[in-house]
């Protein structure tokens, strides 16, 4: 079954892209984006999986624990959250280690590019839901099939226990 389909999914797959395309820091932990997404650290389980069975939207580090927007993730960590601005390179260069370390992220996402995301996972959604439909062509024509040798039994079965 697709991710797609779970019941709830294209609302939290939704959700994800809009809070990890704004919030200041593009990557936190499990439970970071639980409490951001869903005011529950109890949920980290539960994001965690909505990250990893959708991919084409969201990527964990090398060591699993923290989750991005793969779109996010190709802009340069240059982007000062206290200041809300990106940095020149030479701005960059003057801060302090400790300051580049923990002030610094990527830059947010523009309202058209989290609108460019959304609309693509609602269309991933609808692809699936149609697939879903065409894969069942086949229960109505069974039905019927079934009903038809089911008749025919009947009435062949009817006409040897008539004939005695």
């Amino acid at each position: 079954m697709s991710h797609y389909l779970k019941p709830g999914r294209l609302g939290d797959v939704i959700a994800a892209i809009q809070a990890m395309g704004t919030y200041k820091f593009y990557k936190l932990d499990f439970k970071g984006w639980a409490d951001r997404l869903s005011a529950n650290e109890q949920l980290a389980d539960q994001w965690r999986r909505v990250f990893e069975e959708h991919p084409e939207f969201f990527r964990l580090d090398g060591e699993r624990t923290k989750a991005s927007l793969v779109w996010r993730r190709q802009y340069t960590r240059r982007y000062h959250v206290d200041q809300e601005r990106t940095l020149t390179r030479e701005e960059l260069e003057k801060l302090p280690a400790s300051e580049r370390a923990t002030r610094i992220s990527r830059t947010p996402l523009q309202a058209t590019d989290i609108n460019t995301l959304i609309k693509t996972a609602i269309d991933l959604h609808s692809r699936d839901v149609e697939a879903r439909k065409e894969s069942r062509w086949w229960v109505p024509l069974a039905a019927a099939v079934g009903s038809l040798i089911g008749a025919i039994g009947g009435a062949v079965i009817g006409g040897l226990m008539g004939g005695r």
